[in-house]
């Protein structure tokens, strides 16, 4: 298979979990790789998870089996093996599979340029922060379900009750207090320690609301607040700062918009390694705040 031909195949195979983690399915690997038998590529992945714990990586984080069913002949439904794959456990696949097979050498070096990207990436504390406000974005669209569950329309008014429990005021007065303009997103201009306040806030009153099946758009709003000021007496406790007193960071957004212009040139020199544009595959995501 062409080396260019290839790489689209493992971009176009990608896959992305809720919290945007990305992983492989073993089956789809198997002809990208050169492999026709399943038993064949299952002793490479069972060489690639020894050679994981032999790393001192735990490899039940990195493969996961699982089954599938699938309609076999005159309808019969038969079971069948699968693995989730990370990036890692897709490098160790590469890593020892079949060196005759051009295919396993153009798969190491797309795997081995992705994990250091990906290391790249995790030692960058702008990127931490920006996958950090991924995370609250997440977050803040499962509490926003569970609270139309709960019967909740004014939203605006149950995430200000969030802020007040957590901040001890309301949005706007937060955003005045940190001189963070009023169009701008507050948790946009929030540090990682603000956000994981903010992040622990909204997950936990998401479980609360679905945990104590709460009803009714008042006693939701309440719930949030409570919430909030728990995580606040928390902090208080830990004698940590309180988050109206944390000082705003640059905006994520200009962050990342500067980030993408210092990765161009990057981009460029490596373009012979990347799939065409047209088969990346890439996720937006408006959260309702």
């Amino acid at each position: 298979m062409d080396k260019h031909l290839l790489i689209s195949h493992l971009e176009s195979s990608k896959r992305e979990t809720s919290q945007g983690a990305e992983y492989w399915m073993a089956r789809d690997l198997l002809p990208t790789l050169g492999y026709t038998r399943w038993e064949n590529f299952a002793n490479v992945i069972e060489r690639a998870r020894m050679a994981c714990e032999s790393a001192g990586v735990n490899p039940d984080d990195q493969f996961r089996e699982t089954t599938k069913g699938i309609t076999a002949g005159k309808g019969a439904e038969v079971q069948r093996t699968d693995v989730y794959l990370s990036r890692y456990a897709c490098y160790l696949i590469a890593m020892n599979g079949d060196p005759a097979k051009p295919e396993v050498g153009y798969a190491q070096t797309y795997f081995a340029i992705q994990t250091r990207r990906q290391e790249l990436r995790d030692q960058n504390p702008e990127q931490r922060r920006i996958e950090l406000r991924q995370r609250v974005k997440e977050a803040n669209r499962n509490l926003n379900s569970a609270a139309k569950d709960a019967g909740v329309q004014s939203y605006g008014l149950f995430h200000d009750a969030g802020y007040r429990g957590l901040y001890g005021i309301g949005l706007a007065d937060i955003k005045s207090r940190k001189g963070i303009p009023a169009k701008e997103d507050l948790l946009d201009r929030a540090g990682r320690v603000e956000l994981a306040a903010n992040e622990f806030r909204i997950t936990q009153a998401e479980e609360k609301l679905r945990r104590d099946r709460v009803e009714g758009e008042a006693t939701a709003i309440e719930t949030h607040r409570q919430v909030g000021q728990a995580v606040r007496s928390t902090i208080e406790k830990l004698g940590g700062t309180v988050p109206e007193n944390l000082k705003p960071e640059p905006s994520i957004k200009q962050l990342t918009a500067k980030r993408r212009r210092r990765l161009a040139p990057d981009t460029a020199k490596q373009r012979a390694l990347l799939p065409p544009p047209s088969v990346s595959r890439q996720c937006t995501d408006q959260e309702v705040e």
